[in-house]
């Protein structure tokens, strides 16, 4: 489920209200100057909020009025979508529904590459109550769960405590985890580790049976944010 799609339990359209929907907004493609006017200054809206919270942060600005080519600005690109890609389910289903609610905050989401995040969605009407816009916030909570970790840690009282163990077998879940823990521990986010850490992360994965799981290195190198060559190569030193 990609950033901007709200969670199962949000309405979908049906093909056919899809498919008027194109046909309408194809006869209706050109802006007015309000509407050009609002996702001009929303555009402003979405640079500004990129810069203050980068870089754990992304804004996505989508032209509703064109749902084909929708996104025409993304600061702090987290979820690997470009400028030019297609409107979302969930703007979709604005572009459907004048009455769909124009603000949707802090539901649960998750990026292509398992981490999660939290999104607000926000819709942008113009004055004949017309969807025509939306911006979108996409919060990665790795950083925020790693200083949960740091926290959690810093607050056991009893240093001889024996680590956790969890008799469920290993997935990528639990990968994750692990990675978390272990960035946590160096006071640093997971995409944040230095080679020789990666190393050491890698043993740390090994020694623990992580790296049986089926496609354990693509899990990291996704989480990580490195190829996995790289991950190949952390694994071997």
């Amino acid at each position: 489920m990609q950033p901007g799609h709200p969670g199962a339990t949000q309405p979908r359209l049906d093909e056919l209200s899809i498919f008027r929907h194109y046909i309408q907004m194809a006869k209706q493609t050109k802006r007015t100057p309000e509407q050009t006017l609002l996702i001009d200054q929303l555009k402003q809206v979405a640079h500004g909020l990129g810069e203050t919270f980068a870089p754990f942060c992304e804004v996505v600005v989508h032209d509703l009025l064109h749902p084909k080519h929708a996104i025409v600005a993304i600061h702090n690109n987290l979820s690997g979508r470009q400028v030019g890609a297609p409107a979302t389910e969930l703007g979709l289903a604005r572009i459907g529904d004048a009455d769909y609610p124009q603000v949707l905050a802090n539901y649960p989401n998750q990026f292509v590459d398992g981490r999660q995040a939290k999104s607000t969605s926000i819709g942008i009407k113009d004055s004949t109550g017309r969807y025509v816009a939306a911006l979108c916030v996409n919060v990665d909570l790795t950083l925020f769960r790693g200083m949960q970790a740091m926290l959690t840690q810093f607050g056991t009282s009893d240093p001889n405590a024996a680590p956790q163990e969890s008799l469920d077998p290993a997935g990528a879940d639990t990968i994750r985890c692990r990675i978390d823990r272990f960035a946590a521990s160096l006071s640093t986010a997971p995409r944040s580790l230095k080679a020789e850490d990666r190393r050491l992360l890698m043993q740390e994965l090994k020694q623990s049976g992580c790296l049986e799981v089926r496609r354990a290195m693509e899990i990291v190198a996704q989480y990580l944010g490195v190829s996995r060559a790289t991950v190949y190569g952390d694994a071997k030193e």
